[in-house]
């Protein structure tokens, strides 16, 4: 029996996200849903922790087959604990932009941890092209709600005006899993609007 893919989740409605891609890209596979909506909580109030990183170990080390991280808040601990960090396909995708990019994050939490990764991969190809970061924190009460579509309009409304006062971005990433919707909203705007889920379950399997 094919092993299935764990995923670590902060919150209960990435399950639907990742199932309906599953469904569309890899019948298949059997996926393994682990909500922990209370290590976005403490990551939030207390910043990381050596108990957080730990209890985070111990649950990578013991899912059957590899583990994919939804999370990006939890993204760095998830990484160095030998999880799949749903941003990093993204962030590699990013780098190859070849002029300003725009960094959407959900909350403040995201921003340290999803900037620092899109730096490193930037490093990795040489290139420096300079990099925004728009924190939408005051639409999050909405996804809290299970109001997705609320919420990623106007995440892309807010994403939008960026883009309009700035028009020379080259490359708008979503740097969390829950806007991703958010991407259909912004076809055509002009720059590459880039998503995580999609291109991190394709890297968890492999796929191109």
């Amino acid at each position: 029996m094919t092993l299935p893919l764990t995923l670590l989740h902060s919150t209960q409605l990435h399950c639907r996200i990742f199932d309906r891609l599953r469904d569309r890209i890899a019948p298949p596979l059997r996926l393994e849903h682990r909500v922990r909506a209370d290590w976005l909580a403490r990551v939030r109030s207390d910043g990381m922790t050596r108990q957080l990183a730990a209890e985070m170990r111990k649950a990578v080390e013991t899912a059957p087959g590899r583990v994919l991280c939804t999370c990006t808040s939890l993204g760095e601990a998830a990484d160095e604990a030998g999880a799949i960090r749903i941003d990093r396909p993204m962030m590699a995708a990013a780098a190859q932009s070849d002029g300003p990019i725009l960094l959407v994050c959900a909350l403040g939490s995201a921003a340290g941890p999803s900037r620092a990764l899109l730096q490193s991969c930037l490093e990795e190809t040489g290139r420096a092209p300079p990099v925004t970061t728009l924190v939408v924190e005051e639409f999050w009460p909405l996804f809290e709600a299970g109001q997705v579509a609320n919420f990623c309009a106007a995440v892309a409304a807010a994403a939008l005006e960026a883009v309009q006062v700035r028009p020379d971005f080259r490359t708008v990433v979503l740097a969390q899993a829950s806007m991703a919707d958010a991407a259909h909203l912004l076809g055509g705007l002009g720059p590459d609007v880039l998503a995580a889920p999609e291109l991190a379950l394709r890297c968890a399997l492999d796929l191109a």
